[in-house]
């Protein structure tokens, strides 16, 4: 490969390179297209390629179209049982991405997702969360950099762990292992601690809105203002790990036992977390 003289980066379009003195461009058909290069003589194949779900790149040299590069995405095998757990409970799944929007209807029809945008260029991700979130609160899922202000911008931002830092930094939710029925599994951990946590208040505001009042006009004696304290404190942790007693267990037999990050430091291997 050649050298590259000079580098810029168009987001969300293309790229431009100087090589051996020459303009290269690389990127969607419409960049290259308001660039003045002439794509008459490719048209039909690229028609065709795009027909068949897949992303279209162009090359050219010097207002020269040298090619076509296409590109596809295979889906992955959790995707279509995660997509369907959320329309089990009510979630309403919309794909967008900034792949031609033969790509997205091809990607969405396997996987039985309704609405679908696609050529959506990065800013104008966020802009459509801001859309959905007049109708209801919003979770985002993404991995890439062009999907961090949307990330930002959603009541929810969820990153996959193999996703850019940019991503990972402006999610709320970081998905460890990448797989999409994962999202799924993290709303119910949250929906539980939620739950609980409006309990445990309850519980305390219970405990402590009955039996201060009582031991400070004398009712009570002191020692058993304490008793209820201590009872409340139990009661709490009790009705934490109601249902989900291995979250204490194993926390307790985690003790002194070296993480999977230390583990990676140590032996300078992958880390499984």
């Amino acid at each position: 490969m050649p050298d590259v003289d000079d580098f810029q980066s168009i987001t969300g379009k293309g790229v431009v390179a100087q090589i051996k003195g020459r303009r290269i461009l690389v990127g969607r058909p419409d960049f290259l297209k308001e660039s003045g290069v002439d794509l008459g003589q490719l048209d039909d194949r690229r028609a065709a390629l795009e027909d068949q779900g897949r992303t279209v790149i162009l090359v050219s040299r010097e207002q020269q179209l040298l090619g076509l590069i296409a590109l596809g995405d295979e889906v992955r095998e959790d995707a279509k049982p995660g997509i369907a757990a959320m329309k089990r409970v009510g979630l309403v799944p919309i794909l967008m991405t900034g792949d031609n929007e033969r790509a997205a209807k091809r990607v969405a029809v396997q996987l039985g997702i309704e609405e679908y945008h696609g050529a959506v260029l990065p800013g104008e991700k966020a802009a459509r969360i801001r859309e959905l979130q007049r109708k209801g609160r919003v979770a985002m899922v993404g991995d890439g950099i062009n999907d961090a202000p949307a990330l930002m911008q959603a009541d929810v931002g969820i990153a996959m762990g193999s996703g850019t830092d940019i991503a990972i930094e402006s999610a709320d939710i970081i998905i460890v292992n990448s797989r999409l029925e994962s999202v799924m599994v993290a709303r119910a951990i949250s929906r539980f601690s939620y739950r609980k946590m409006k309990q445990n208040v309850v519980l305390a505001f219970l405990f402590n809105g009955i039996g201060i009042p009582a031991a400070a006009s004398g009712l009570v004696y002191p020692v058993w203002a304490m008793v209820a304290m201590a009872v409340s404190v139990s009661t709490i942790f009790v009705n934490s790990l109601w249902g989900r007693p291995d979250l204490f267990f194993n926390a307790i037999l985690s003790v002194g036992k070296r993480t999977p990050v230390q583990r990676h430091h140590e032996h300078d291997l992958p880390a499984a977390v």
